[in-house]
């Protein structure tokens, strides 16, 4: 009976597959080359963080792409991003 508890269910390969779409249409991730020591982990951890602020920052209605790019132009959009999910004091 232990050995079923190891294999993904359908919902957690769709949750990983669609994670894996948001990152390569997001960041074009599968483009990207980064071959030594850990760059290739460190940018995809780093990338699944922006993902997850982009996403929870509501105030503009528009994709994690459009806001990763809207950040890029908008210092106080950025800050806007980083600050998701940190009450004021």
């Amino acid at each position: 009976m232990e050995h079923y508890i190891n294999f993904p269910t359908d919902a957690a390969i769709q949750v990983k597959n669609k994670l894996h779409w948001q990152l390569d249409v997001s960041f074009n991730e599968d483009q990207n080359r980064h071959r030594s020591g850990h760059v290739a982990e460190n940018i995809a951890m780093m990338n699944k963080i922006a993902i997850n602020l982009l996403k929870n920052e509501k105030s503009v209605k528009v994709g994690v792409k459009s806001k990763r790019l809207k950040a890029g132009w908008d210092n106080d959009y950025m800050m806007k991003v980083l600050a998701v999910g940190f009450k004021s004091v």
